[in-house]
């Protein structure tokens, strides 16, 4: 194209073991909005990093408004109007989100002094154009994956960059989160502003962009415009063959309660609505799928971490475990006794990154591959290796650094150190975040597996059809409240959207 924005040419760039993109050659148009697809490991994210200044060592040129560039930083990228939204979070937890949004870019008074007025009021701003209104003083360590997702938009968006690239930007939003993205994007696009998108999720693409890159195995397979296709043929052309539908479907026979809640609460110091939780009372029996909805704030993560006794405040109630009390002060506690976490966050709570692959799936469970008072190195190697062929984790082997996977396999490796314990509760917190389609249905028919082995599985997501696919019933929270509960005959999305917003409703009225 003669009038190309951005002219990417036989672009590779090689790992130990691994060939991330394989002679990759792509243009942009001005003010498209430019889709790229792929499988976790087909080098989306690797590319869009040599874009966006985050890798400098390829080989291969870029070409920028017919210039040849490369970036030897971020902010290199940034000065040639490149900007990039990562899929894993960058932020500095003990700063306020305004003070992330302009770190290494503070604003100052005529005296030189940091103009922090200047930069919450900037903040306050830009936050308020995404549509969402927490205080920008607040240190983003206190924010939950969601609302910190947002800071990482508006921070992006405080460049005010001709380019934008978003890798996986609705992975940690709500549906309603979503929507406002979509009109964010929308007004940029109105000013001009070129976006290339990454997404696991085929409604997100088609809905959005204006032509589709499909990557596989690093290679660049085509780009088609998206009047042109279909989901179905894009999938097929990501995965090189039919994806297979997980069915989970089919009536599972649960067995006895092997987890009891009643009358749980959660307070929630210094805040106006007093109680993250609020009188919660349910239960899970075994061989069961329960699913937990709720918009952004509703209490779902909160929920989890009482669970597996690691919330920041002591919460009240009755918790049993196969009829027995228990209390859990520490998640050392829940462990032992057969109750196991998978986190939204992998990054911050869940990833060792100075680890291989292996040892992040066998470090729960190293005491039981101790002979004459040592770790047996090989029985440890065998557990990572059958893990990691089960999952179909994508790795140049078990010995890897963990943060050479991609984030979908770096998920399934999270969720394979867990099953490694063999839990009696399994509890997994937006577990296919940033997990794409295939890996996706991978995912569903091993919970189901192991549902129908007698686990008893307690899931939060962010997606709706999720939730309806996996689960024997659904919880609904609204604002720390249990508004809603449904049976898979029972529960549909509109159901349960009335459920999630029926204390809001209320309140309104």
């Amino acid at each position: 194209m003669s009038d190309s924005l951005i002219a990417i040419r036989n672009v590779t760039k090689q790992y130990p073991g691994v060939r991330a993109l394989d002679d990759v050659s792509l243009e942009v148009v001005p003010g498209e909005l430019l889709a790229i697809v792929g499988e976790n490991g087909a080098g989306k994210s690797t590319l869009m990093k040599i874009l966006s200044g985050v890798i400098t060592d390829y080989d291969g040129e870029i070409l920028l408004r017919g210039r040849r560039v490369r970036f030897g930083s971020t902010r290199d990228a940034e000065h040639s109007g490149v900007s990039i939204i990562h899929q894993e979070l960058n932020l500095v937890e003990q700063l306020s989100g305004a003070a992330n949004i302009y770190l290494g870019r503070e604003r100052r008074t005529g005296w030189g002094l940091l103009d922090q007025e200047a930069m919450d009021r900037s903040a306050g701003e830009l936050l308020a154009e995404l549509e969402c209104h927490f205080d920008p003083r607040r240190p983003v360590g206190q924010l939950r994956v969601g609302d910190q997702q947002l800071i990482e938009i508006a921070k992006a968006l405080s460049l005010e960059s001709e380019i934008l690239i978003m890798d996986e930007p609705t992975s940690a939003l709500t549906e309603s989160e979503v929507e406002r993205l979509f009109r964010v994007i929308e007004r940029l696009r109105s000013r001009g502003v070129t976006v290339l998108y990454i997404s696991h999720k085929m409604d997100e693409v088609f809905h959005l962009a204006d032509r589709i890159a499909i990557l596989r195995d690093g290679q660049l397979v085509d780009v088609v415009a998206r009047g042109e296709t279909d989901p179905k043929a894009v999938t097929h052309l990501m995965v090189g063959r039919e994806i297979e539908e997980a069915d989970v479907s089919s009536p599972r026979s649960p067995g006895e309660e092997v987890l009891s809640v009643e009358h749980l609460w959660l307070p929630w110091p210094g805040h106006a609505r007093q109680w993250r939780l609020e009188d919660v009372s349910f239960a899970l029996r075994r061989g069961e799928i329960v699913g937990i909805a709720g918009l952004m704030g509703a209490g779902r993560t909160e929920l989890l971490e009482c669970l597996f006794g690691a919330s920041a405040q002591q919460p009240a109630g009755t918790i049993r475990l196969d009829g027995q009390e228990v209390a859990f002060d520490h998640p050392a506690d829940a462990c032992r006794a057969g109750v196991s976490l998978v986190t939204e966050d992998r990054k911050r709570l869940g990833l060792f990154a100075e680890m291989s692959v292996g040892a992040n799936i066998t470090l729960r469970t190293l005491g039981e591959m101790v002979w004459a008072g040592l770790v047996s190195s090989r029985k440890e190697q065998a557990a990572a290796e059958e893990t990691v062929a089960k999952l179909g984790i994508k790795t140049a082997g078990v010995d890897a650094p963990i943060t050479s996977l991609s984030g979908g396999n770096q998920q399934k490796a999270i969720i394979g150190r867990w099953l490694l314990a063999r839990p009696k509760v399994l509890l997994l917190d937006d577990p296919t975040r940033g997990v794409d389609v295939g890996a996706k249905a991978e995912l569903y028919r091993l919970m189901d597996g192991l549902c129908r082995q007698g686990l008893g599985i307690l899931v939060t997501s962010s997606e709706l059809p999720e939730l309806l696919v996996l689960c024997d019933r659904i919880l609904v929270l609204c604002e720390g409240r249990l508004t809603g509960e449904f049976s898979r005959a029972e529960a549909t999305e509109q159901r349960i959207m009335e459920a999630a917003t029926a204390r809001r409703s209320a309140a309104a009225g």
